[in-house]
């Protein structure tokens, strides 16, 4: 019997999902404090938002996270070792 996969994963995924718990691990680390995760089991993304919460991962949050990650890119780049 085939299964479809919806947006979080197959059937049965989702259902152990629903029984125990996702289990998410680091896929992106966006700056220190912003990180994003995805769950093994049935894919579901999410996110940490401004108050340390994780919440599911939008296109709105990615384009945010994305550019997010590039400025703290370009300014840890900037930054010039300060001699003692």
């Amino acid at each position: 019997m085939k299964t479809s996969p919806n947006h979080h994963g197959n059937k049965f995924s989702s259902f152990f999902c629903n029984l125990f718990g996702h289990h998410y691990v680091v896929s992106k680390k966006v700056t220190q404090h912003i990180k994003e995760y995805k769950c093994i089991h049935c894919q579901k993304q999410v996110t940490t938002d401004a108050s340390g919460k994780l919440s599911e991962l939008t296109p709105e949050m990615q384009d945010i996270n994305s550019t997010l990650s590039d400025m703290y890119r370009k300014r840890r780049g900037r930054q010039v070792p300060q001699v003692a």
